[in-house]
This record gives C-alpha cells, sequence and structure tokens, in this order.
C-alpha cells in the first residue's frame, strides 16, 4: 500500500491574494504588546466610540423578544430600506425607491465582493483608483477579473485623468471603482468631477460604483454620485454606518442605484448569505434617525483629534493637505525615504503604529496614514514619542 498521500493543493484563486496587510500587523503588534511595548496603534479606521445610546437600547430591547431570532429577509426590513431612503433625501438631496433601489449589505466588503460577481465575467477588466482600498484589487482578482489601475497622484489633487482612462477602456471593460471622500488621501469630490465620472461611464457604456462610507466625518457638506443627472443610467453607490454611527462591528451596509443593478446584486447576495438579525437592523433605523446635533458630536472630537494628528505628521517631518477629510490624515513622507521605511522606525522606535501608504497602491510608496481612531490621550503619548524619537 502507497502511503504517500496526493498533496492537497488551494484553488488557483488562493494564490492571487495574500492576507490582508491589518490582518497581518496586527498579529505583529499584539506580539509587541505581549512582550511589553505598549503600542499606540494609530492603524485601522475602526471608530472607538459607541453608537448613539438609543441605538443601543433598541437592540437590547429588541433581542429580549422571543420572536425575532429566526431568518430575515433577504432585501431586509422595510423600514431600514425606508430609513436609508429617508437618510439620502435629508442629507444627500437624492431620492431613491425603497423598494427597488436600495439593498442593505453585511458591509461594503460584501458589496463589492457581491457587485463584482454581479456585473462582471472572468477575463473582463474593470478600473481600480491607485492608490485606493485594497479590496477593490483583491475581489477583483478572486474573481478572475483582470484590474486596471488608474493613477490617482498629488500633482493631479487625487482626481483621475480622464484622458488616461480613456485610453485604458474597451470592449472588456465592465466596471469602475471610485471612493469620494477618498480614502487614504482625504480628497473630497467636487460635484463637477461627479458629473465628469456619470458622462465618462455613460459614454464608455461602463457602470461606475462611488463606495461613500466617510462622508459625514469632518465634511459638511456630504456628496452622492447619485444625485447627478442620469447616475442613475449607470452608477452604484455603497454606503454604511460604521464610520458616521460608530458601527462598525454591526456590519450594516448597503448599495443604492440602478433597480436592474440592484435586482443583478441580489441574485448573487441572495445565494451566498441571509437577511441580517433583525433587532440590528431595527437599530440601524433607530441610528438613522439621528438629528444633526449627532453629527456635530462627533464631528467635534474628530477636529479635537485631527489638530493632534498634524503635529504628529508635523514631527515626522512628513507635508499634508489641510483639506483633508475623513477618518484618515495622508502624508507625504521626507525626502530619501519610503512609507514603509518611516513606518518601521515610527514602529520600532516609537512603539507607534502607522501604516505605510504603498499598501493602497503604487503611488502611495512615498505617504504614510494615521487614523483619527484614537482618544486625544493615546494621539497625544503618540506625539509626545514621535517628538522624542525624531529629536534623537
Amino acid at each position: 500500500m502507497n502511503n504517500v498521500n496526493k498533496p492537497i493543493i488551494p484553488a488557483e484563486r488562493v494564490n492571487t491574494v495574500t492576507e490582508y496587510y491589518f490582518s497581518v500587523k496586527l498579529r505583529e503588534i499584539a506580539a509587541m504588546n505581549a512582550a511589553g511595548a505598549d503600542v499606540v496603534s494609530l492603524g485601522i479606521g475602526g471608530p472607538d466610540r459607541p453608537p448613539r445610546r438609543a441605538v443601543i437600547d433598541t437592540l437590547a430591547r429588541e433581542a429580549t423578544r422571543s420572536d425575532v431570532h429566526g431568518y430575515q429577509s433577504y432585501i431586509g426590513l422595510p423600514e431600514l430600506r425606508g430609513a436609508y431612503a429617508s437618510w439620502y433625501k435629508r442629507y444627500y438631496g437624492v431620492t431613491l425607491n425603497a423598494d427597488n433601489e436600495i439593498l442593505p449589505l453585511i458591509g461594503s466588503k460584501e458589496g463589492i465582493l457581491h457587485t463584482t460577481m454581479a456585473m462582471v465575467n472572468p477575463g473582463d477588466n474593470v478600473l481600480v483608483p491607485n492608490p485606493g482600498y485594497p479590496t477593490y484589487t483583491s475581489v477583483s482578482r478572486l474573481c478572475g477579473v483582470e484590474v486596471r489601475y488608474y493613477d490617482l497622484t498629488e500633482q493631479g489633487d487625487w482626481e483621475p485623468d480622464f484622458e488616461q482612462l480613456a485610453d485604458m477602456v474597451d470592449e472588456r471593460t465592465r466596471l469602475m471603482w471610485v471612493n469620494y471622500p477618498h480614502m487614504p488621501t482625504g480628497r473630497v469630490a467636487s460635484p463637477a468631477l461627479f458629473e465628469r465620472l456619470v458622462e465618462f461611464a455613460r459614454a464608455h457604456g461602463i457602470v461606475v460604483v462611488n463606495d461613500n462610507p466617510y462622508s459625514f466625518i469632518l465634511n459638511d457638506k456630504p456628496l452622492s454620485l447619485l444625485a447627478v443627472d442620469g447616475a442613475r443610467e449607470v452608477a452604484l453607490e455603497m454606503n454604511s454606518l460604521s464610520k458616521a454611527h460608530n458601527m462598525a462591528g454591526w456590519r450594516m451596509g448597503m448599495i443604492a442605484g440602478n433597480r436592474q443593478f440592484i435586482s443583478w446584486i441580489l441574485r448573487v447576495k441572495s445565494n451566498v448569505d441571509s437577511g441580517q438579525f433583525r433587532p440590528m437592523m431595527l437599530a440601524a433605523v433607530e441610528a438613522l434617525n439621528a438629528d444633526d446635533a449627532w453629527y456635530a458630536e462627533l464631528n467635534a472630537e474628530y477636529a479635537a483629534r485631527r489638530v493632534i494628528a498634524e503635529r504628529v505628521l508635523d514631527a515626522l517631518r512628513c507635508h499634508y493637505d489641510p483639506r483633508q477629510r475623513g477618518l484618515f490624515l495622508w502624508g507625504r513622507v521626507p525626502e530619501g525615504m519610503t512609507g514603509d521605511m518611516l513606518a518601521d522606525k515610527v514602529l520600532r522606535d516609537a512603539r507607534v503604529f502607522i501604516v505605510p501608504g504603498r499598501i493602497f497602491g503604487t503611488n502611495g510608496e512615498r505617504f504614510v496614514r494615521l487614523s483619527l481612531c484614537a482618544t486625544c490621550d493615546k494621539l497625544s503619548e503618540a506625539l509626545d514619542r514621535c517628538v522624542t524619537c525624531f529629536k534623537a
């Protein structure tokens, strides 16, 4: 009998991606902390504060009921879709049909996967920003899709070059990912940029998707791609409660836009997951009903943190654009360094975790990113450590 087993190998798609950067890095930091390093983390954009008290109370109250623990609809509660529609009308000036133009999601990563599976065939190509959210790339590769990176640069004010885009498009281009307010650079889109994106998508017969979770953070003029005339023909937009409502772990998101596109995405989604927990959906309704005072208080805290984060970048001798919006601060590192070099030095010598811009694309190689998801006290501690480190 042959005792040599035939080796088991993974699917080829596994070799197209690596483990998510933060999954790896957080293990390293955990090991450092276990050894007594006490690292201050300015890495992940995970809000550190709780949702509104009424949101938590709604979840707790509803979860005690005996009749709410079964499977739920794949399209979410009518109350939730209605609350998303009201939220979009109030803050973005966009009218959405809650019955067929909104689909709740278990977070944006799910939306990226389901949209790609619904809209793009293996061998087709998609346009992905460089720098941009890494999941656009990894999901595309897992789906057997060619990624074509379009440049966003500091010189170009982190906006697409539409001549470059036109040269990249062919008959197999199906989808374009955009993300404004942009992560990681903090660039805010203008109405004119959104109009050009819709015009471009219509001219080339592609779908443009705006990933829009940061529009309420340090930004008093939230914009939606769906507000553009004609956008409903070619556009989708994802949004979530993770950032603006401190509900990242709840995985409450949505995608909205063209009803035909939404129906295709639902076909995929309904074969992959089930509906969300009813008490969580009702709590999300409560979150979406927050008044302007909630956003004002949220942003007052982030504004205070932002002041200290800018001083951290000053201490690291990085250049940054004060117009940035969102949960992060993006800085260009000093001449002669890369973002990796600076991030490694800061982690090693100051015991502060910041993110090298390279993980978001090659155009981020000379940048670093700081998260505002740390208290003012922790940011001040990071500042003191960086000042000391760079004086030495």
